[in-house]
């Protein structure tokens, strides 16, 4: 699963890069799901109508986009999901980052591993994350939000032409096509060839059936997060790791626990800004652009104009040197707390030169 992610990511930013006339509109009263693929769409919504909040919605279109879009949901993964109590609670962080398995080290990695193979794997941390968001903050009953991913792997979906185009680009890829690891992303993800002898191409209204994943997430809906880090699913995934030379191993999901961490919280000319704490840099990194961005009028000029974009590009640079100086795991990494300040950043602001790149 993590490496089909990887790979039809890839397959995704290249087939639909300025691809027209895909985009639609909808309007919502008392709630709105929006993901990238109709059928999770529909189950989150279906959980909405049900009675169900908006992590109930979030938790089915997750395991849900496992089955019909796998570069977008992913049980083999982890990132985080941000939650905004309506009750004026504090915005909080569930951090469900892959970690580095228990044998890991510093030296661990060399040229010759490539890019696709076990031992980049992390352990997963999507499941646990969606139990500790479902116990935290969720309203139906845990199964309800998992079976409708069952359902969609053990009955099949209709594939659009998107997905079709980037299971194809995948299969036909020179290194899925002549990488002995990929046995098991073809067996699972390759069209059989039909009696009337058609190419075995994916197209648009072809019928995708997982099996597998069905009975992967049956365990999961009917044993929440230890239907997945223990028994069965955790041997299997743990004697895979070890035929591919991984190094995830029983004790290491059995360990795993998703965090709820305070989200990384900013403003920007008047506005409250948030994003996910570290070990994502992406909201402290936002939150610190922007708060050398207010220093600059941009809106004085045009959007794209030389002096924006370079101005932009100067910040930008700035921030991720120390991104690159600071950041981090903060369960390993002290990082300072100067680099969100306003004070700071106006520092960052006066080292700019509106004329000339430094």
């Amino acid at each position: 699963i993590f490496l089909t992610a990887i790979l039809v990511a890839v397959s995704l930013l290249s087939a639909q890069a300025g691809e027209p006339g895909t985009l639609s509109e909808a309007r919502g009263r008392h709630g709105m799901v929006v993901s990238v693929s109709p059928p999770a769409t529909e189950a989150g919504l279906a959980i909405l109508k049900a009675g169900g909040n908006a992590v109930d919605a979030a938790i089915a279109v997750e395991f849900a986009l496992a089955v019909t879009w796998p570069p977008a949901g992913n049980i083999g993964g982890g990132g985080f999901m941000l939650v905004h109590p309506p009750d004026g609670r504090d915005v909080v962080c569930i951090d469900y980052r892959e970690t580095a398995p228990s044998k890991a080290t510093a030296t661990m990695f060399t040229p010759q591993d490539g890019k696709f193979t076990h031992k980049i794997v992390g352990v997963p941390g999507t499941v646990s994350g969606m139990a500790k968001a479902h116990a935290r903050f969720g309203k139906l009953e845990w199964r309800h939000l998992v079976m409708p991913a069952v359902k969609l792997a053990a009955d099949g979906f209709e594939v659009d032409e998107a997905l079709a185009r980037s299971m194809n680009w995948v299969l036909e890829s020179k290194s899925t096509r002549e990488g002995t690891h990929q046995r098991e992303l073809i067996r699972v993800y390759g069209k059989k060839p039909q009696d009337n002898h058609e190419s075995p191409k994916w197209k648009a209204a072809d019928r995708l059936v997982l099996p597998d994943l069905a009975r992967t997430l049956q365990r999961i809906a009917d044993h929440g997060a230890d239907g997945f880090y223990q028994g069965e699913t955790a041997e299997l995934l743990a004697a895979e790791m070890q035929r591919g030379g991984g190094l995830i191993t029983v004790d290491d999901l059995a360990d795993y626990r998703a965090k709820v961490r305070p989200a990384i919280h900013g403003t920007y000319r008047g506005y409250d800004v948030y994003g996910p704490s570290p070990p994502s840099s992406g909201g402290i990194c936002l939150v610190r652009m922007l708060n050398v961005l207010e220093h600059f009028d941009l809106h004085g000029h045009e959007r794209y104009s030389a002096r924006n974009l370079h101005v932009i590009a100067e910040t930008m640079k700035r921030v991720y040197c120390d991104r690159a100086r600071f950041l981090g795991d903060e369960d390993f990494v002290e990082i300072p707390k100067r680099l969100t300040d306003k004070s700071y950043a106006r520092e960052l602001a006066e080292q700019i030169d509106q004329r000339a790149a430094a």
